[in-house]
């Protein structure tokens, strides 16, 4: 099956890797003024943002080269004959070698700075140039009153690199962050600003490469998601084809109470092309027939595991965590079917040592689908341990147990046993609603069933799944009260027709500039 298109994702670099990539492009015959070109890069865009020709700018430049970068940025303003105010936050005496070129560039060019907020006037536009990507200690004193004071303006905000006080390699909130209606990047993408509290403070986001080559440079191991894994993920269907060509899948789940979170899941796999689904319901007073979709075929909860019934597994919605929910978790894990593990059968295999070494022994393709909980209780860790470094995190669960793992959450992360790992930026808080893992876990399971490979059926299900929401939302469905049932429509719809993913709405998808 067609791998997934890493070559037409955008790359995501660590910390530490973009720190690679700027000291190669140093040692290079003749090396790029890095702070120049990203300070000219980051006052074109502001001149398209800012909404009035001579408007008035304040420039927030912060100690260290992030500082430089606005300093750059301010002498460039000024020479297009925009208002600008620069508050310098630092010492002088303590900038590396590029950000004093920039500070004494400003002051050549006629250049003021101001060391007060100056709090009496009103700006068109701000500049955040306060913290770059080396950030590590929680903002506070000026720098912390210097965040507020940006914040609270109601001109929109520009951030340089990253919001001030947002982590580079988590989108952990560093005491208090910038929230800009725009940030613009250098060189790559980061994670913190796609996952956790990124996406709220970095608003649309820019990157500037700088003109550099940095996959040759640095080939990366991250990269983000976008629509083109809709189009990769399957082949097109032949016209001499029947249902048996495109897999049965068997969900395990439906304990009493929960019978409605296997049937989601069901109704998602059949909605995605999955030639059978049967679902293995466990309560005892189960319906017999799904009157809402009468072509799922209820089954009792073992009859998905005997042999030549199913050809995918989905073990977890609605399952429970019983002495029989257990056995039924062992017998998935010993099958040589793809798997996919949700919600309690993730619990199940977090408190059972034995069922964690059938896990780690499996050899035919797996998927775990934990949210920020069940991920700690697998790693034996607290869920602020987990969302501290959701990257490491969701390594770490798909390098032990050599598999595909999708972290759920605010810019969901996909890895793989070979450590590298996706960001996908699809979805909105309407998601967060009952039903909607359980969607999820069938939209992965009917992609399996239907022959894509493991890679492909994990990201494409992951950005469909969010997709499908952002559509909804866009129509005026949600995102308050957006339901499971409405995203499972959706998505059938987007994968059909994968034009839709580009006819606008407010998906995280669609607010991403790179040059």
């Amino acid at each position: 099956m067609v791998a997934a298109p890493e070559q037409d994702f955008t790359p995501i670099y660590l910390t530490r890797e973009i720190r690679e990539i700027e000291q190669a492009a140093a040692a290079l015959p003749d090396p790029p003024q890095l702070m120049e070109r990203a300070g000219l890069a980051a006052a074109e865009l502001a001149r398209e943002l800012i909404p009035d020709a001579g408007g008035s700018v304040l420039v927030l430049a912060g100690p260290g080269n992030n500082g430089g970068d606005a300093l750059v940025i301010a002498r460039h303003l000024q020479s297009w004959w925009f208002d600008v105010t620069v508050v310098f936050m630092g010492d002088a005496a303590k900038l590396s070698a590029d950000a004093t070129h920039a500070f004494n560039a400003w002051r050549e060019a006629g250049g003021t700075l101001e060391t007060a907020l100056p709090r009496s006037k009103r700006w068109d536009f701000v500049i955040d140039g306060l913290f770059g990507i080396g950030l590590q200690r929680e903002i506070g004193g000026i720098h912390l009153q210097a965040v507020q004071f940006a914040t609270a303006q109601p001109a929109p905000v520009l951030a340089v690199d990253i919001p001030s006080g947002l982590e580079s390699d988590t989108g952990r909130v560093l005491g208090a962050a910038i929230r800009a209606a725009h940030t613009v990047t250098f060189i790559g993408l980061k994670p913190g600003l796609l996952t956790r509290d990124g996406p709220d403070c970095c608003g649309t986001l820019h990157v500037r490469t700088l003109d550099l080559d940095t996959v040759a440079m640095k080939p990366p191991s991250a990269w983000l998601v976008n629509e083109t894994i809709l189009h990769a993920t399957l082949p097109p269907r032949s016209r001499n084809s029947h249902k048996g060509h495109f897999g049965d899948v068997g969900i395990i789940g439906g304990a009493e109470g929960m019978v409605g979170a296997a049937l989601l899941a069901g109704r998602a796999a059949l909605k995605i092309g999955s030639g059978r689904v049967y679902c293995g319901l466990m309560a005892a007073d189960a319906p017999r027939v799904d009157l809402a979709q009468p072509e799922l075929m209820l089954r009792d909860p073992g009859f998905p595991l005997e042999p030549g019934h199913a050809s995918v597994l989905v073990a977890g919605p609605g399952l429970g965590t019983s002495t029989t929910a257990a056995e039924l978790v062992k017998r998935a894990l010993d099958a040589t079917l793809p798997l996919l593990l949700d919600a309690d059968a993730l619990n199940l295999i977090a408190h059972g040592p034995a069922l964690q070494a059938s896990l780690s022994a499996r050899s035919a393709p797996t998927v775990l689908t934990p949210h920020p909980a069940e991920a700690a209780r697998l790693l034996a860790r607290t869920t602020a341990d987990v969302q501290a470094d959701r990257v490491a995190a969701a390594v770490a669960l798909a390098t032990r147990f050599r598999c595909a793992c999708v972290l759920k959450g605010a810019g969901t992360v996909c890895a793989f046993p070979d450590s590298t790992w996706y960001v996908n930026p699809s979805g909105n808080p309407g998601m967060a609603a009952a039903g909607m893992g359980d969607v999820l876990s069938g939209l992965i399971g009917g992609l399996l069933a239907q022959g894509a490979d493991l890679r492909s059926a994990t990201l494409c299900g992951v950005y469909l799944h969010g997709a499908a929401a952002d559509l909804c939302v866009a129509r005026g469905v949600g995102p308050v009260g957006l339901t499971a049932t409405e995203v499972t429509v959706a998505a059938r719809e987007l994968f059909n027709r994968p034009d839709v993913a580009a006819s606008g709405g407010p998906e995280r998808h669609g607010r991403l500039d790179v040059k």
